[in-house]
C-alpha cells in the first residue's frame, strides 16, 4: 500500500524519533538507573542516618548547653583540630554535628552532646549520606563523572519527550497487554510507566540541573551576576563549601571589622533576633575581617535564611531570606527543595520516590523489550535522515544543555559518516555488478 505524502512524512518522522529515543536510551540507561537508586536513598537521609549512627545521635535533653566557644574549644581538643562549624538539629534529643579542621587540612564531623562536649564519634564531613550524595552526582570520580551525569540528565529530557511522542503516535494505549514472556507486555509496561511518570522524571532532570558541573555552574554565576539570587553583598570572599542555599553559593560574603572577636553566642543571638530557625548552622570567621555566618537551609525553600554578623562589633551585615531572592532564584530554590522531597512533607517524598521507582522500572523494561524484539544483527542509531524540524528542536535542546548537545553532534557525525560509507559501498556494488555476470 502506498502512503500519501503527509502519511509518509509522518511515518518517517516517527522512525526518526524512535531512532533518537533508542540511541538516547542506549547512551544513558545505566546512569539513569544509578540516579534513580541513589536519589531514592537520599530522599530518606534522616532515617538512614538515624540507623547508621544510632549510637551517636540520641542525647538526653533538659540540661543547659555549653557556650558555643567553650563547646568548640573542648571538641577541638578531643578531635585534634579547630572547630569551624556547628550544626544544631531541630529536635532537642539529637546530638549536634561539629566540623573540625585538623592541622593537615583534613576535616572530621563529630557527633557531640552540647551539654558536656562529649564526642560520641567522628566521620567524614557529611557522613554516609554525603557519600550517597557524591555517588548520586558521581562527584567521587571528579569532573568526568559530573559531566557524564549532566549529559545523562539532558538526554533524559529527550527520552521523556520522544517517548511521549512515540506513545501518542502508536494508538495511545493505557493498558498492559500480553504475558511477561512476550514483548508486548514489556512494551506496554514501558509505555504506561513513562506516561504516568514522564512529567515527574522531566521535573527531576530539569530541577537537578542547577547542581551540574557546566550548566549549573554557569546558571548559578548568571543568577548571582544579574542579582536574581540574594541582594548583592558588599565586598569579601565567598563562603564556599558551607551549607548555603543554592542561590547564595556564588555570592561574595560581606566583610566586617578586624580586631577582637565577639563570642559565637552573641553572633547567634543576633541571627536569632532576625528570626533564625531552631535548626541553624553557625560557621566561625575564616580570617581577619571575615564575619560569622549563621544559616538555615535544610528544610523547605521558604525557610532558607542567611545572616552575616560582624565578628568585631556584632552588627548584622546582611540578613537574606527566601523573600529577598530574585524570582529566578526563588524558582530554583523551590525546585531544588521539591527535588529532595523537602518542600511539602511526606507527600513530597513519596511522589519523588514514585518517580525514582518509575525511572528504575523504565531502565529495566527497555533492555528487556529490546531483547525480546527478536533477531538482533545491528543496533539502529541516528543517521542523516533526521528531519529539519526534529533537528531544530534538538538543536535548541543542545544549546540549552551543552554537554548533551555535544553528544548529539557526535551521534549526527557518526550517522553522516555511516550513511556516506553505505552509499559509497552501494555505488561500488552497482558498478561491479555487470562485470560479475556472464
Amino acid at each position: 500500500m502506498t502512503l500519501s505524502r503527509p502519511a509518509a512524512i509522518a511515518a518517517e518522522l516517527q522512525r526518526a524519533v524512535w531512532r533518537w529515543h533508542f540511541f538516547a536510551g542506549l547512551l544513558v540507561l545505566p546512569f539513569l538507573l544509578w540516579l534513580a537508586v541513589t536519589g531514592a536513598l537520599y530522599l530518606y537521609k534522616p532515617e538512614i542516618e538515624r540507623q547508621v549512627y544510632a549510637d551517636w545521635i540520641h542525647i538526653e535533653p533538659g540540661r543547659p548547653t555549653l557556650p558555643l566557644d567553650t563547646l568548640a574549644t573542648r571538641v577541638g581538643a578531643s578531635v585534634g583540630g579547630v572547630v569551624t562549624q556547628v550544626q544544631k538539629p531541630a529536635t532537642l534529643d539529637e546530638s549536634w554535628r561539629v566540623t573540625v579542621r585538623r592541622a593537615d587540612g583534613t576535616q572530621r564531623m563529630a557527633f557531640v552532646d552540647p551539654h558536656d562536649a562529649r564526642v560520641f564519634g567522628t566521620t567524614n564531613p557529611g557522613g554516609v549520606m554525603q557519600t550517597v550524595k557524591h555517588l548520586h552526582s558521581l562527584a567521587i570520580t571528579g569532573w568526568v563523572g559530573n559531566w557524564l551525569i549532566e549529559m545523562a540528565a539532558g538526554w533524559s529530557i529527550i527520552l521523556v519527550v520522544s517517548g511521549l511522542y512515540l506513545w501518542w503516535g502508536r494508538g495511545r494505549t493505557v493498558t498492559v497487554r500480553g504475558r511477561t514472556s512476550g514483548r508486548l507486555f514489556w512494551r506496554d509496561l514501558h509505555a504506561v510507566t513513562g506516561l504516568f511518570a514522564g512529567g515527574l522524571i522531566l521535573f527531576l532532570a530539569i530541577s537537578g540541573m542547577p547542581w551540574s558541573a557546566v550548566w549549573g555552574k554557569n546558571v548559578q554565576a548568571g543568577v548571582a551576576g544579574a542579582g536574581w539570587g540574594r541582594p548583592a553583598a558588599p565586598g569579601g570572599e565567598g563562603h564556599a563549601g558551607h551549607d548555603l542555599p543554592w542561590s547564595l553559593q556564588q555570592h561574595a560574603m560581606p566583610m566586617g571589622h578586624d580586631g577582637p572577636r565577639i563570642s559565637a553566642d552573641r553572633a547567634l543571638a543576633a541571627a536569632q533576633a532576625r528570626g533564625m530557625a531552631p535548626d541553624w548552622t553557625l560557621t566561625w570567621p575564616e580570617g581577619p575581617g571575615a564575619p560569622y555566618l549563621v544559616s538555615a537551609s535544610l528544610g523547605p525553600s521558604e525557610a532558607a535564611h542567611v545572616v552575616y554578623v560582624d565578628a568585631g562589633t556584632g552588627r548584622v551585615l546582611q540578613d537574606a531570606g527566601f523573600r529577598d531572592f530574585g524570582r529566578p532564584g526563588q524558582v530554583i530554590e523551590w525546585s531544588a527543595a521539591v527535588h529532595q522531597g523537602k518542600e511539602y512533607g511526606e507527600a513530597n517524598r513519596l511522589i519523588m520516590l514514585f518517580a525514582c521507582a518509575a525511572l528504575a522500572l523504565l531502565t529495566i523494561t527497555a533492555p528487556v523489550m529490546w531483547w525480546k524484539r527478536g533477531p538482533r544483527g545491528r543496533t539502529t542509531l541516528p543517521d542523516a535522515r533526521t528531519g529539519a524540524g526534529l533537528l531544530a528542536i534538538m538543536g535548541v535542546a543542545g544549546l540549552l544543555f551543552p554537554l548533551t548537545g555535544l553528544t548529539m553532534l557526535v551521534a549526527l557525525g557518526y550517522g553522516r559518516i555511516k550513511s556516506t560509507l553505505a552509499a559509497a559501498q552501494a555505488s561500488r556494488a552497482r558498478k561491479s555488478w555487470p562485470s560479475s555476470t556472464t
